[in-house]
């Protein structure tokens, strides 16, 4: 039978669904210029980071090749370096770690929020895409670009600062620098992206459906800084020494013959041995250092790109899930 062959009595023929291609052009041109604002964002970020980031390197280089190292003058070099770009470091770090916010409540919540606002998911549905395919169609190309995008900001971000790590001037799980970095930074913006689709399909209108994207978000990174990342792996201590270099520092304690006391008793024993350092009491005072050490940094990021996959996958799940329930 052909498209001009009318149908026999009793055969019904079901029109084909349209190919994935064509629903992946459709959410290019809908969410084309959500795309174009967070092409736009990065691509500051991108072009500041390596305008800035030739200075940096270029001055940390004149400061490692400066002989003899150890005199004045070297030491003067280094020095300005490190003062002149600490500034820039933390302020790009502070831009950087609202991206994967900005890009889930302005990219994802409005995805399907606002056409379940406006009822045009109505007529969507009506053109052989289905509700599954609909909603797979417009998350999924989106997440991908973005996950990509974000991962070449990342891999830009580590050469940046790249000079700092190195020279132990900053830790490199430290909870401003270590979501920026290797596998997390892309993890973080495909889970602030998921966090908007759900929310936008849960509330259902747009503005709202911002708003709280922004607040659950924040709401998890800051458990996960507070409360999960520093208990991924047991930290170290480390007694009556310092930590070593880029190391994470967790916290400080204090002993006497084995047993702990309070940050006020040291103080009374400084005053009353008249001694300024720990280093100078009698026998028994110790203090103790907890951290993370560096060489930890692709542990803390498997772990903790694993969890956040696992999340995006759950709520994306759910997401589907409450498509395909919704009534049409």
């Amino acid at each position: 039978m052909t498209l001009l062959t009318p149908a026999r009595p009793g055969e019904t023929t079901a029109p084909r669904p349209v190919p994935w291609h064509r629903i992946a052009w459709v959410t290019w041109r809908q969410h084309r210029a959500a795309l174009a604002g967070a092409a736009v964002l990065l691509a500051a970020l991108a072009a500041y980071m390596w305008r800035d980031g030739l200075q940096l390197h270029q001055a940390y280089a004149a400061a490692a090749a400066c002989r003899p190292a150890t005199s004045a003058a070297c030491a003067a070099v280094t020095s300005t370096a490190t003062s002149t770009y600490a500034s820039h470091v933390q302020l790009l770090a502070e831009m950087l770690q609202a991206v994967p916010a900005l890009i889930g409540a302005f990219t994802a919540a409005p995805v399907l929020a606002r056409e379940l606002e406006t009822g045009t998911y109505r007529y969507a549905w009506t053109q052989g895409f289905g509700r599954q395919r609909w909603a797979l169609g417009k998350l999924v190309p989106l997440a991908i670009v973005l996950a990509a995008a974000a991962t070449a900001v990342s891999q830009l971000f580590s050469w940046y600062s790249q000079p700092f790590l190195a020279a132990a001037k900053l830790a490199s799980l430290a909870p401003d620098l270590f979501a920026l970095r290797g596998l997390a930074f892309a993890a973080w913006t495909l889970a602030a992206f998921t966090i908007g689709a759900l929310a936008g399909m849960v509330i259902r209108r747009v503005v709202p459906a911002i708003a709280a994207t922004l607040l659950t978000y924040t709401a998890l990174a800051l458990t996960t800084d507070i409360y999960l990342r520093p208990r991924y792996l047991t930290p170290l201590s480390i007694k009556n020494s310092g930590p070593p270099p880029g190391a994470w520092v967790k916290g400080l304690s204090y002993t006497r013959n084995g047993k702990p006391v309070s940050q006020a008793q040291i103080f009374q024993a400084l005053r009353q041995y008249k001694v300024t350092s720990l280093q100078h009491l009698p026998h028994g005072y110790s203090w103790w250092i907890t951290y993370q050490p560096a060489s930890r940094f692709w542990a803390f990021q498997w772990i903790e790109a694993g969890w956040l996959l696992a999340l995006c996958i759950a709520l994306t799940g759910t997401t589907i899930w409450l498509v395909r329930r919704k009534a049409g």
